[in-house]
């Protein structure tokens, strides 16, 4: 015997989905940046304006991708996929990650070896377009602050947006030391500064999106603790089969065997412990849906493989 929550949630659209028009914005400025500041490296010579310009492609590589995710995510189940495209978005924030470390390790050794061997920099020009850069970041973090939150794609793309900012300055500071002082390897400085915040930044995201591919336990939830809560309630023998993960953000799910009194079969009690079973899970763990299966003492020895 098994069952959905039956409490009204809706799958349909993930909490990417419902911003996608925020998404949009973002992708529209990150363009425009992206292309002024690669004019602006051309221009001047800036390796670190280089660098943010690429920071920035990959950034918006990543909401382009969110954004195309969104669309899908919102598709309908079908009878061959019963999820629809929930999973899109994680897929999504899989590949920006892949990129951005990629991304990162190529400036971390191009700023390496312009220690070694400066170029000349034309800092005025390099500010100059640095300053564009960061204007357009501070609107697509006033875009994106309120809806940072609502899932894993957009939480990556704030952050995304909120590192551009960061590196944008660490630009204008380079062009600054070189107007000054005429410490041309400044430029090489803050790209291998940029470089250590995109590596991390981008192995994070990528740690994120494997546990949702590859079903590990939502942060938070105590798979030991929603066992005792189960086995807790009157009637409930054990619990096997216990596993929960996520499909996509916003989106926990738990199924579970369990076994309880044989009587619950007999006076008609299953469905009054079912509802049990699912208020409680409701009530006390972040999950939107849960499926049980009630079993009576002995039927684990007719299933060809259990876990625990």
């Amino acid at each position: 015997m098994g069952s959905g929550h039956g409490h009204g949630h809706s799958h349909g659209v993930t909490a990417t989905g419902r911003h996608r028009r925020a998404l949009a914005v973002v992708l529209g400025i990150s363009l425009v940046i992206f292309v002024i500041e690669v004019v602006g490296a051309v221009v001047t010579g800036s390796l670190a304006l280089l660098a943010d310009a690429g920071h920035v492609l990959a950034d918006a590589g990543g909401v382009a991708l969110a954004l195309g995710a969104a669309v899908l995510a919102a598709r309908p189940p079908t009878e061959r996929r019963t999820w629809g495209w929930a999973r899109a978005e994680v897929l999504a924030a899989a590949i920006n990650g892949l990129v951005l470390a990629g991304m990162g390790v190529y400036v971390l050794i191009e700023g390496v070896q312009r220690l070694f061997v400066p170029t000349d920099v034309h800092p005025g020009g390099m500010a100059l377009f640095a300053a564009i850069g960061l204007v357009g970041n501070a609107i697509g973090i006033a875009v994106l602050y309120r809806v940072r939150d609502a899932g894993l794609n957009m939480r990556g793309a704030f952050l995304e947006v909120a590192t551009d900012t960061a590196t944008s300055v660490g630009v204008l500071v380079a062009a600054a030391v070189i107007a000054w002082t005429g410490y041309t390897q400044a430029d090489a400085v803050v790209s291998i500064l940029i470089g250590l915040v995109i590596v991390p930044r981008a192995l994070k995201l990528l740690r994120a999106a494997a546990d949702v591919l590859l079903q590990a336990v939502p942060a938070g939830i105590d798979v030991n603790e929603i066992r005792a809560h189960i086995t807790g309630l009157d009637h409930v023998v054990g619990v096997h089969d216990l596993h929960v993960y996520t499909v996509t953000s916003g989106l926990p799910v738990l199924t579970a065997h369990v076994v309880v009194e044989a009587g619950c079969f007999q006076d008609g009690h299953a469905p009054q412990l079912l509802d049990a079973l699912q208020l409680c899970i409701s009530g006390h763990f972040d999950v939107v849906h849960s499926t049980f299966q009630l079993e009576p003492p002995g039927h684990t020895g007719h299933e060809p493989e259990t876990h625990a």
